[in-house]
């Protein structure tokens, strides 16, 4: 059986990861809570990697959050995340494990890149300044994969996935993503009986989400591709690959799906004195297509997925 370590595996991606490779089979997965180790010490990861054999990485553990949160804790999203990066891509290349895919983010790109974003948008301009240090830990992760690769012969790949929800996802009511937040803020609004929902922002703007459960079976497809064909679909020093749907929705179009999956019947309202944000961000996908990947849900039905996954873990997200 092929040894496997999923960093990140009680995340929304990693659990994701753990679930499929399960069900495939033929995998001894080896996971680590953050209590048994700290994967921003050097030392524990370098004798972690010594005491095991491991053969394929999966690296999804990020320090990872929202707008606010990247702006009140900038220092601590770039040195976690690029320590965690720099102790397992160097340990894994010192046990000899020559396999490893690395999952970043679609904000790696330019604030500005032409739509959609593809994978040679990368260091063409300047950053979203809300999230620059977490999107400068993630570009120094392709890097650092990259330049293994080229100096040492090693086969470190990644990926960057577009807005990404399902299980295990933050249903906080503060701190969460716009689909569980929405999902959150519904579901309650039909509980209270309230008449109405109020929705920031115009409705206009475009976003791409894509199920975690495609996430992790596009990760999986792209870890066990061949090198010779990942090598010949990619570049050296642009190796990273977009992992979305390539369609896209407007805000409204989101809300009014969120409401018809938690049955909300009352009004709609979209406040537009709030901010809206960039007006469109999609992926690129042309190159993991080329690779013979597609997505395999439907945003209704991820939303139903996720959504009964919130009626069934509710309890743990009471405030």
């Amino acid at each position: 059986m092929k040894q496997v370590f999923v960093a990140g595996h009680n995340g929304m991606v990693g659990s994701a990861i753990v679930r499929q490779l399960t069900d495939l089979g033929g995998y001894e997965i080896i996971t680590k809570t953050r209590s048994e180790l700290d994967l921003t010490n050097q030392q524990a990861v370098r004798e972690f990697f010594e005491k095991n054999n491991i053969q394929q990485v999966y690296l999804a553990a990020a320090k990872v959050g929202g707008i606010v949160a990247n702006n009140t804790y900038p220092a601590d999203f770039i040195y976690e995340n690029l320590m965690i990066e720099c102790n397992i891509i160097h340990a894994a290349f010192k046990a000899n494990v020559t396999q490893l895919l690395f999952l970043g983010s679609s904000c790696i790109y330019p604030k500005l890149a032409e739509q959609p974003m593809s994978e040679s948008a990368l260091l063409t301009g300047t950053l979203e300044p809300t999230n620059e240090p977490y999107a400068i830990a993630k570009i120094a992760g392709i890097k650092l994969c990259e330049s293994y690769n080229r100096q040492y012969g090693v086969d470190y790949r990644s990926v960057m996935p577009t807005n990404l929800y399902g299980p295990h996802d933050n249903f906080h009511p503060e701190n969460s993503h716009v689909i569980p937040a929405l999902l959150r803020r519904f579901h309650e609004a039909r509980q209270n009986g309230d008449a109405k929902v109020v929705a920031w922002g115009s409705g206009k703007p475009m976003r791409e989400f894509l199920y975690v459960d495609d996430m992790a079976a596009a990760s999986i497809h792209v870890m066990n591709l061949d090198k010779t064909t990942y090598d010949k679909n990619t570049e050296p020093m642009l190796s990273h690959i977009n992992v979305g749907t390539g369609v896209d929705c407007t805000i409204r179009e989101l809300v009014e799906t969120v409401a018809k999956v938690t049955g909300f019947v009352g009004e709609i309202e979209f406040d537009s004195t709030k901010p809206d944000g960039a007006p469109r961000k999609l992926m690129n996908v042309d190159r993991l297509a080329s690779l013979g990947w597609k997505y395999s849900y439907s945003l209704e039905d991820g939303l139903q997925n996720a959504y009964q996954w919130f009626l069934e873990n509710q309890d743990n997200f009471r405030r």
